[in-house]
């Protein structure tokens, strides 16, 4: 399993035992799911940046990829369209190589206005409509704005917050491993 992502999954400002994909893979360990996990999470990358780098990044024989990109792209304000090309076009990529995919969404910024909110925001789910991915709608559910979760910036999970995250998005990972183990792609 490959996480392919943005300094969220690369664990920014953490030890490398306390990245999503680390902490991801330990909890799967403790129910008695062995997955060999690769982090792939690059800070400050973009859901452009993410897909020029997917063919390289997901090694050859990957079963699943979690896809969590984009949060650079609102925080830069970029243009929704070009985060969804980008994202359909790494959907379209994996598909082709029959791997199975989790798509981890997140929210735009609210003062980026009610326009811009709704475009980003549905994408994600319109995407893992159209291609046939596990969608979990915002990968920092339940730590975005809690301060005690969150490093100083405001932005980034603590190893706390990270807990958090695993204990969440589990039920969709394990979806995942088992769409996998059933080769429904």
């Amino acid at each position: 399993m490959v996480v392919l992502g943005d300094s969220l999954s690369a664990g920014y400002g953490l030890p490398a035992a306390a990245a999503f994909p680390e902490k991801l893979a330990v909890a799967l360990k403790a129910k008695g799911i062995a997955v060999e996990m690769i982090n792939a999470g690059v800070s400050g990358d973009t859901a452009s940046g993410g897909l020029g780098r997917l063919e390289w990044s997901i090694p050859h024989g990957t079963d699943a990829v979690i896809l969590e990109l984009g949060a650079n792209d609102a925080l830069r304000g970029l243009d929704p369209a070009l985060t969804r090309k980008a994202l359909d076009t790494a959907l379209t990529k994996l598909k082709e190589r029959k791997i199975t995919v989790l798509l981890a969404g997140m929210y735009a910024p609210r003062n980026l206005g009610p326009d811009y909110v709704k475009n980003f925001d549905g994408m994600y789910a319109e995407l893992a409509s159209a291609h046939g991915a596990i969608l979990y709608p915002f990968f920092l559910e339940g730590v975005a704005g809690d301060a005690k979760l969150n490093q100083q910036d405001g932005l980034h999970p603590t190893a706390a917050g990270i807990d958090v995250i695993v204990k969440n998005i589990m039920p969709k990972v394990e979806e995942l491993i088992a769409r996998v183990k059933a080769g429904r792609g």
